[in-house]
C-alpha cells in the first residue's frame, strides 16, 4: 500500500495513536472450519420473471433459518469460458459453522416450508457441499 496515499487522506495520522497500521484493515481471505452448501436452481419456466421473483422471495425467507451463518443469492455473472456453466437461474450459497448445523438446517421447518412452497418452480436442483480439505 502507498503510505503517501494514506498520508494525503490523513488516514495514518488518525490511526497511529491507536496503534493501527493499514495492514490491520485486511480481512483474512481463507475461510476455515466451515460447511459450504451451494445450491443451483433451474426454473421450469426459465423466461418467467414472476417465477424467479417467487423463488428469490422463498430463498430470502429461507435465510431466516437459525443455523445459517451467512448466505449469498446469485445469478449467472455473464462470464463466458469453456468451464463455466451459466445455465442455472439462481444460486444459493450458504455457510454453516459445521456439518451439524447444516443437518439442523435440512430439517428446519423454515427449510421444509421453502421446499414445499417453491418446488413447483424448479425443473432441476444441483447441490455441492464442501468442507475443509484437512477434515
Amino acid at each position: 500500500m502507498n503510505r503517501r496515499f494514506f498520508s494525503k487522506l490523513g488516514f495514518s495520522s488518525l490511526m497511529l495513536p491507536l496503534g493501527w497500521r493499514a495492514t490491520n484493515l485486511l480481512v483474512e481471505k481463507k475461510m476455515t472450519n466451515i460447511f459450504v452448501h451451494h445450491v443451483y436452481f433451474w426454473l421450469k419456466n426459465p423466461d418467467s420473471k414472476e417465477d424467479l421473483n417467487e423463488l428469490v422471495k422463498g430463498l430470502n425467507e429461507l435465510s431466516k433459518a437459525s443455523s445459517l451463518k451467512s448466505y449469498h443469492l446469485g445469478v449467472p455473472a455473464g462470464t463466458s469460458r469453456e468451464v463455466i456453466d451459466g445455465s442455472y437461474a439462481i444460486s444459493w450459497l450458504t455457510i454453516f459453522a459445521n456439518a451439524e448445523d447444516e443437518q439442523k438446517y435440512q430439517v428446519d421447518p423454515i427449510h421444509l416450508d421453502f421446499i414445499d412452497k417453491c418446488k413447483h418452480l424448479w425443473s432441476k436442483v444441483v447441490v455441492y457441499d464442501s468442507i475443509d480439505q484437512s477434515k
